[in-house]
């Protein structure tokens, strides 16, 4: 069992970036992939990346080139790097991890102003 606690959201204008982390405490160490997703107002929540153990990243078409995300598996954390910021990224960003067993924290809003 894990808990993961996300900081970094914010407000940033278009164009701008971002950094999300995530720290995950509890069993860190049966974590086999980390990612984040986003919910947009009135919108499903949606993958935006995901990271497997051995550091194999996978992204959303819509954040491909623009977003990064890394994972430190001694610490237990993953980060997201948002980059070129569009307003279309406005959304509460959700960190994930799954060891099995699905863990979601509680969501960090990143709002982009046009």
């Amino acid at each position: 069992q894990v808990q993961l606690v996300e900081s970094g959201g914010g407000l940033v204008q278009a164009g701008g970036s971002l950094r999300l982390s995530c720290a995950a405490s509890g069993s860190i160490f049966s974590i086999n992939v980390m990612g984040w997703y986003r919910q947009a107002p009135g919108k499903q929540r949606e993958l935006v990346a995901t990271i497997t153990r051995g550091g194999s990243a996978n992204y959303a078409d819509s954040v491909k080139g623009r977003f990064t995300i890394s994972r430190d598996n001694a610490r237990g954390t993953v980060y997201l790097q948002m980059n070129t910021l569009k307003a279309e990224d406005t959304a509460v960003y959700y960190c994930h991890a799954r060891l099995p067993g699905v863990y979601w924290g509680q969501g960090t809003q990143v709002t982009v102003s046009s």
